[in-house]
This record gives structure tokens, C-alpha cells and sequence, in this order.
């Protein structure tokens, strides 16, 4: 698990994506590895997830490729059995920690208060994905979270995007960020593979230029 969340940090950001058509998966793989990103989510709010995360490992093999939006343990058993590497979910569902635990597999549970914070360093957990991240208080919260939690690494995801990426890449709670914006829904079906490596180029150039200063 630790080599996992090492990839994490030394990447820095985390794509979300909601594919449609598992078709562009492997061109999409490509495009952000160009772009120096060589991590994704893919998120199970679409039909062809698991396709998506067979087709962009099959292209890319050495793309750390996980499940996002996983609500249960049915979900998280066909993430895994797809091949996925990590499970990141919403909310905080015990039963997906536990089978995640059991079976030895990364998890990142969402969390949006003490209380869930709390019940996931009950379970041994120290990397969660905070969400959503802007509403809650971006990087306030993140500093208010730091004093109770001084052992717990975030993901904050929701609102992220390059204009406010280098606040929370100062942060040294912040393992790394989840965000959008350099694959959003129109550039993938408008086939901008281009702009896609380029939206991640930029990305990854200011988390790296942060954490070099």
C-alpha cells in the first residue's frame, strides 16, 4: 500500500475521470502519461468503468489505474477483478474499508468532518480524500484538520483546478489533489488528446515547482 500512495505524492495529482466511451480509454492513457501524469481514477459513474480501466492498463501497463466513486462492496470486488489498484469513494462506507483491508487493497474513503476522520483512523487508515474540498473550506480546512490529525494525509478533490492547485500543494498534510479540469467530458469526446497532455504538463510543472522551493 505504501508504494501505492508513494506514487500519489510524487505525482501529485490525481485525474478524475467519467468515461463514456471505453474506446478512448487507451488513447486518453496515453495522453496523460505524455503529459507526465501517470495515474488515473476512473470513476464508476458510468456503465463502461470497468472496460475503461482494462483498456488504459492494457495500453499504458505501467499506469497506476484505480476506482472512483466505488459506493459498496459489489462495486469495489469488480474495480479489483478489472484490475484496478486503488479504491477512492465519496463517503465513508465501512463495508468497503473492511473488504479493502481484508483483501489488501489501497483505499481512500471520503471524509467531510472529525466524526468520519476519526472512524477512518479507527480502521488504521491515515490517506483520505477530502470532499468536497472547496465547499468545506479548501485549504482552511485542511490547516484545521492538520492539529487533531497530525498523522493524516489528504486528497482533497472537488473545486480543485490550476488556479488554486499551488495552495494546496503547500500544504504538508496534502499527499495530493484529485481534480477534473484537465480531463473534462468535452475533451475527451472532441478526441483533444493534445490539449489533455498539456492541461496535465501544467499541472504536475506547479506541484513540482512547489515542492522544489
Amino acid at each position: 500500500m505504501e508504494k501505492v500512495f508513494e506514487q500519489f505524492r510524487n505525482i501529485g495529482v490525481v485525474p478524475v475521470i467519467a468515461i463514456e466511451d471505453a474506446s478512448k480509454a487507451s488513447l486518453l492513457a496515453s495522453a496523460l502519461v505524455k503529459g507526465g501524469i501517470h495515474i488515473a481514477e476512473i470513476t464508476f459513474r458510468t456503465a463502461c468503468a470497468e472496460e475503461a480501466i482494462r483498456e488504459m492498463i492494457k495500453a499504458e501497463p505501467h499506469m497506476l489505474v484505480g476506482a472512483g466513486t466505488v459506493l459498496n462492496v459489489e462495486q469495489t470486488e469488480r474495480a479489483v477483478k478489472a484490475g484496478a489498484k486503488f479504491i477512492v469513494s465519496p463517503g465513508y462506507n465501512p463495508d468497503v474499508v473492511d473488504w479493502c483491508i481484508a483483501n489488501n487493497v489501497p483505499t481512500v474513503p471520503g471524509v467531510s468532518n472529525a466524526s468520519e476522520i476519526t472512524a477512518c483512523v479507527n480502521k488504521g487508515l491515515s490517506v483520505l480524500k477530502l470532499f468536497p474540498a472547496e465547499r468545506l473550506g479548501g485549504c482552511k480546512i485542511v490547516d484545521d484538520f492538520g492539529g487533531p490529525f497530525p498523522h493524516v494525509s489528504f486528497l482533497p478533490t472537488g473545486g480543485v483546478n490550476l488556479e488554486n492547485l499551488i495552495d494546496y500543494a503547500k500544504r504538508k498534510n496534502v499527499l495530493c489533489v484529485g481534480g477534473t479540469w484537465m480531463v473534462k467530458k468535452n475533451l475527451i469526446e472532441d478526441n483533444k488528446w493534445d490539449e489533455i497532455s498539456q492541461l496535465c504538463s501544467e499541472a504536475v510543472k506547479v506541484i513540482h515547482d512547489i515542492r522544489r522551493s
